[in-house]
Parts: C-alpha cells; sequence; structure tokens
C-alpha cells in the first residue's frame, strides 16, 4: 500500500431492486489529487459518490479512508462532504450562516465560526459577501459558497456532483479554473464527477472513464485521449472514428485525418457527405471505399470542401490507435 493513498474502494457493488447500478468498482484515490469520475447520465458515478460519502449503502465491498474502513459508518462520521449541482443552500440564511451550519451544529463558538467563514470566503474570493443573502448572488457566486460550506471543516475529501452543470459555458471555464486553484491550495482530494470530457481534461490528474456501473478506462488525461483502451473510451472522450476493415479494430482521432486529392498516390478514396462550419474549424463526414464512415476535423477556413467532393483520406501509423470493440 502506498504511503499516499488517501481512499481506497474494493469491490464496490450496488443494486435498486433488480437494477445493479455499480457492478464491482476499484478505485485508488492518493492524497492531494484531483479524481474525475467521467461518463454518460446513468452509468453509476453519481450513486457511486454518494456511496463514498455514506449516502447510500453498498451492497457488497469496502471503503478505505486514511487506511481506515469507512464502509458502514455514517456520513458525519466520515468528513467527506459532497457540493451538488444544485447548491442546496439555505435560502433563510445569509452567506455566512450556511457556511457555518456544520460548525454551529458541532457547538464551535461563534468567535471560531465567524473567523472560520472569513478565512474560507476569502479562498474563494467572496470576502465581504457573509451578510448576503443567497437570492442576492449570481449563478457563480452560489456555488462558490457551496463550495465553501464544503471545506469550512477542511476535509481530507471533497465530493463534487456535477457542480458546474447549471452555469453558462463562460462561467463555467472560470469555475474549472477556481476549482483547480482551491484544489492544488489547500492539498484536498477532490473526486469530480461529470459528463463533460472538456472539464475531466481540463482539471484532472486522473480520469476513470465509467459505463454501465464499471469502469472502462483509468488514467491520465493525456493517456485517456492519446491511448485509449477501447472503442467507447475513444469515442466518448474526444472524437474519434473506430474503423473495423484494417485487419483490427482501430481509433482514429478526427484531428489526424488528412485528406489529399485524387490524384494523390496515397490514401483511400473517399466522398465527402457533410460539412459544418464550428468557429475556427471545419467538420466534415465522408464515407470511403469500404462502406466506412469517416469523420475529420480540420483548423482554420480555407480547406472549405463542398459535399459529394472525391478525395483521398489517409492517417499516420502512429495515429492509428488499436483498441477493443466494446461498441
Amino acid at each position: 500500500m502506498k504511503s499516499e493513498e488517501l481512499l481506497r474502494l474494493e469491490g464496490i457493488k450496488k443494486s435498486f431492486g433488480p437494477n445493479e447500478v455499480l457492478k464491482g468498482i476499484d478505485l485508488n484515490a492518493g492524497k492531494g489529487k484531483f479524481i474525475t469520475i467521467l461518463g454518460a447520465s446513468g452509468c453509476g458515478k453519481t450513486t457511486l459518490i454518494r456511496v463514498i460519502a455514506g449516502l447510500e449503502e453498498a451492497g457488497e465491498g469496502k471503503i478505505f479512508i486514511n487506511q481506515r474502513d469507512v464502509s458502514k459508518d455514517e456520513p458525519d462520521k466520515r468528513n467527506v462532504p459532497m457540493v451538488f449541482q444544485n447548491y442546496a443552500l439555505f435560502p433563510h440564511m445569509t452567506v455566512e450562516a450556511n457556511i457555518g451550519y456544520s460548525l454551529r451544529l458541532r457547538g464551535v463558538k461563534k468567535a471560531e465560526i465567524s473567523r472560520a467563514v472569513a478565512e474560507v470566503l476569502e479562498l474563494v474570493r467572496l470576502g465581504g459577501f457573509e451578510k448576503r443573502m443567497p437570492s442576492q448572488l449570481s449563478g457563480g457566486q452560489k456555488q462558490r459558497v457551496a463550495v465553501a460550506r464544503a471545506l469550512v471543516n477542511r476535509p481530507p475529501i471533497l465530493l463534487l456532483d456535477e457542480p458546474l452543470g447549471a452555469l453558462d459555458l463562460q462561467l463555467r471555464r472560470q469555475m474549472q479554473i477556481e476549482l483547480k486553484r482551491l484544489q492544488e491550495q489547500l492539498g484536498i482530494t477532490f473526486i469530480y464527477i461529470t459528463h463533460d470530457q472538456e472539464e475531466a481534461l481540463t482539471m484532472s490528474d486522473s480520469v476513470a472513464v465509467m459505463r454501465n456501473g464499471l469502469f472502462e478506462q483509468i488514467g491520465s488525461p493525456h493517456e485517456i485521449y492519446s491511448r485509449p483502451l477501447t472503442s467507447y473510451v475513444a469515442r466518448f472522450v474526444g472524437n474519434a472514428n473506430i474503423l473495423m476493415g484494417f485487419g483490427e479494430c482501430i481509433a482514429v482521432r478526427s484531428e489526424h485525418v488528412v485528406f489529399s486529392e485524387m490524384s494523390s498516390a496515397t490514401g483511400i478514396p473517399a466522398k465527402i457527405v457533410s460539412r459544418s462550419f464550428a468557429g475556427g474549424q471545419i467538420r466534415y463526414t465522408a464515407f470511403m471505399q469500404n462502406g466506412e464512415e469517416i469523420s475529420a476535423c480540420h483548423q482554420g477556413t480555407d480547406l472549405f470542401m463542398e459535399n459529394g467532393r472525391e478525395l483521398r483520406v489517409s492517417w499516420s501509423p502512429e495515429n492509428a490507435i488499436p483498441v477493443k470493440d466494446t461498441g
């Protein structure tokens, strides 16, 4: 066992009636790491972090925090707070009262609560907001208060259940930077769940791609993107073509597909069937001679080819990644 290990999951299973949601989850999370569980809706990721928090009881398996088995502990004994997408702030309480609520329940003195609240508000860059009501805050400010409330007890682990899902794109990207800054500054382990691949790749030290109650692959963002093990991971993280007619199942990222003229000596004959303009890039779909569909993404707008154009497509050998076909 590595000394820096903070959280360990062993064989976690969970069912709701006949529906098996978690099918045997194993995970190790080190101290001060940003771990993202990435998956589509219904894959079991929210159930998993609720099990870690103690809000759901696992049917099988064990949970260790700091090498202690907490599988049967109540949530308040685990000290692993959770930040939700809907903020879950008390509307009738000020920012200060919301953040200090758990400290008051523990009987902490008022002066200490005020100090702790002021300190954590500075961390989330909301100093001076103590007396405001939730209705006086923007969506991003509410999310910061929710994070501050979770951090006020300085937990070793913070669980985040798609916390940025309700924010607009620009604010979501700003909050990604803020969350990563906080995580690095405090040295807390974040377990973050999302269906957004950009969030996962941008913030994480490690990404666990989840599908149907199991992890399909765990690795660094670079490993997950550049060396997916399965066709599902290749498609879900980024835009990859899964091609079967080349002796094995391979994944080729759209940005690695090269167009050339039909007169070229290399490449597979293909015909463009659709195109779309996406800001600084153009996305194409083509059908190759063997009947397989392939997508390409080209930066810039100078290469704008019409539908029906016949050409050749190719890619370099190092960009053809062998993957297991998992659908």
